[in-house]
């Protein structure tokens, strides 16, 4: 009966040990998202991809129609 039980924590440990290990890597790190009202874009924003080019151009990443009011927003990692 000892001798399962020390074979059994000892197991155990090991397990651990190894998941333990391999979820370490695997965590992913999201990075913030900064975003600031365009200025150069006009009118209604009705497309993403075009609030984005807008966006590109004013030195952003990219850019999101967002609100009631529809305006264009350039998003950037901070």
């Amino acid at each position: 009966m000892g001798h399962s039980m020390r074979l059994f924590a000892t197991f155990f440990l090991v397990a651990m040990l190894l998941l333990a290990t391999e979820m370490g890597p695997m965590k992913s790190v999201e990075a913030r998202t900064c975003e600031s009202k365009s200025h150069r874009f006009k009118g209604s924003c009705v497309s993403d991809t075009n609030c984005g080019s807008v966006c590109q151009t004013e030195g952003f990443t990219g850019g999101n129609c967002r609100g009631l009011r529809r305006r264009c927003f350039c998003t950037r990692n901070c």
